[in-house]
């Protein structure tokens, strides 16, 4: 397969994978509209309060057998059997856990209800365990749009039922009825979509295992480091601080999941087959394909969100968020610059350097804790999410330091990745400082942020993307992150609109 066939592919997964985040999101915002409108807010605050903790749980038990099937050289069917016996171990003892900490978890928050709610996560935790190993060939194969089948189903079936209970219960049960359908629908359409039926069989535990244990340390070590900033700041702010603080995070990350983090996804799997049919070279240059692909669209989302912060939070929100300002600047901004980095982590788990990942989430994690302790005392609010921002910029210049090391690529070779983008993105922000809808204050109601960001939305991505082109034109129009751009977008909307590109390159 050549390095054409696999970035293009890739690219198309890709488009997948963030078409999924994006229909997730549509649906969870008009199911929200819906249910907060026949469900009381105390009904939320149960449910998410126990889903909260089973998700830490089942992260904090994570092993990723998944991720060793897409990367395998001999998927044989000893390796799948081997997978799904040890997921179902794992879904189990995670439904355990749950289960047993019901009656404790009840008393300690003097809420009866959380005994049945917890009593059924753990039903859904155990189910979890049946599913079909075999999906993990989508991601091995490419084939995101099956992906996408396998998740949309259940989502809908979730919450359909989900809309119906809530009519009829007026009670968090539906919330939990929701979930239960979900699972239940993931369960089935796995086993619908892929021929592949379990058996029970540890014959390749030994070639798992040792994975295994690597991603789940892995796991552990971002949920200390995840929910890191979170503890620091109730204990030495109180608990009011984390309300502007969240909704900051929230909106600050926002191009990196719904943009960065799904071309991740489709990443790895593109990085892994490239392994198999070429080598590294060929890997060197995929990997910086992807970086500038990933700088043309992550950089402009990133600085622009910094920029708009104020307007943003004060339309979305209101006056009384507008705390949650600063850390939409400094996050955003943060975020931007680590983009390398979140595409450094796919390739690294492609070569199964799994050991590298968990050693530099482990310091992040450490770093993190230590700089929330001493800025968050002394600048507040703003100091967290500047200490998040230094430590999200060490943990990912990290991971950018392992790929090049990895691959013996050229420092240099990386910057010439960025540089265009750079320009162009440096240009959008001067531009919008200069006529003052950048790093402003934030408008004082909410006709005035959706004015501001009437003029500056649309001014910015005029901007950036006039810059790129011009850059990209005196260049002499070589391949690179714009034609890549330009291919996806050919392809996406069956149009025929670029010109071949004059010089070949590998970064741009």
């Amino acid at each position: 397969m050549t390095e054409k066939s696999i970035l293009s592919r890739t690219a198309l997964g890709a488009g997948w994978v963030v078409a999924w985040r994006m229909t997730t999101r549509v649906l969870g915002l008009i199911s929200t509209l819906i249910l907060v409108r026949l469900l009381a807010p105390a009904d939320f605050g149960l449910v998410a309060l126990a889903t909260s903790f089973a998700l830490a749980l089942d992260a904090c038990l994570s092993i990723g057998v998944e991720d060793q099937l897409v990367r395998s050289n001999n998927p044989r069917p000893a390796l799948y059997h081997t997978a799904f016996t040890l997921n179902l171990i794992r879904s189990l003892a995670v439904a355990g856990l749950i289960a047993f900490l019901a009656t404790p978890a009840a008393a300690f928050f003097a809420d009866a209800r959380l005994h049945d709610v917890f009593l059924a996560l753990a039903i859904s935790a155990g189910l979890s365990g049946l599913a079909n190993v075999g999906v993990a060939d989508f991601r091995r194969k490419l084939t995101f749009h099956k992906e996408f089948q396998l998740q949309l189903l259940p989502r809908l079936a979730g919450i359909t039922v989900t809309l119906i209970a809530a009519w009829l219960l007026r009670s968090h049960w539906a919330l939990i009825l929701g979930i239960l359908v979900s699972r239940l629908g993931l369960l089935i359409m796995g086993h619908v979509l892929h021929p592949y039926r379990p058996r029970l069989s540890l014959e390749a535990w030994r070639e798992l295992i040792s994975v295994s244990a690597w991603s789940w340390a892995i796991s552990v070590c971002s949920v200390v480091r995840d929910r890191a900033d979170s503890l620091v700041i109730g204990r030495l702010l109180g608990p009011p601080a984390l309300g502007p603080y969240a909704v900051g995070v929230e909106l600050a990350v926002l191009p990196t999941t719904e943009l960065i983090d799904p071309i991740c996804r489709a990443c790895m799997p593109g990085f892994a087959e490239t392994l198999r049919s070429g080598g590294m070279a060929e890997l060197g240059r995929a990997w910086l394909r992807v970086i500038a692909l990933v700088a043309v669209l992550g950089l402009p989302a990133g600085v622009g969100i910094s920029l708009l912060a104020g307007p943003v939070v004060a339309l979305l929100f209101g006056q009384g968020w507008l705390a949650a300002a600063p850390i939409v600047a400094i996050l955003g901004l943060a975020c931007t610059i680590t983009l390398p980095g979140n595409v450094s982590s796919a390739l690294l788990s492609a070569r199964t350097a799994l050991h590298l990942i968990t050693v530099i989430t482990a310091g992040a994690a450490v770093l993190r804790i230590a700089l929330l302790l001493v800025l968050t005392i002394w600048l507040g609010l703003p100091g967290a999410g500047l200490a998040v921002g230094i430590a999200l910029l060490v943990e990912h210049a990290a991971l950018v330091t392992c790929a090049l090391r990895m691959l013996d690529i050229p420092f240099g070779l990386l910057v010439r990745a960025f540089v265009r983008p750079s320009v162009a993105v440096t240009v959008m922000a001067l531009v919008l400082w200069a006529t003052g809808l950048g790093w402003t204050t934030p408008p004082a109601d909410g006709g005035g942020a959706f004015w501001m960001l009437l003029q500056a939305v649309p001014l910015g991505a005029l901007v950036f993307f006039a810059a790129l082109a011009l850059q990209w034109l005196l260049a002499g129009r070589p391949a690179g992150a714009e034609w890549d751009l330009m291919t996806v977008l050919r392809t996406a909307f069956g149009r025929v609109f670029a010109p071949r590109p004059v010089v070949a390159g590998q970064g741009g």
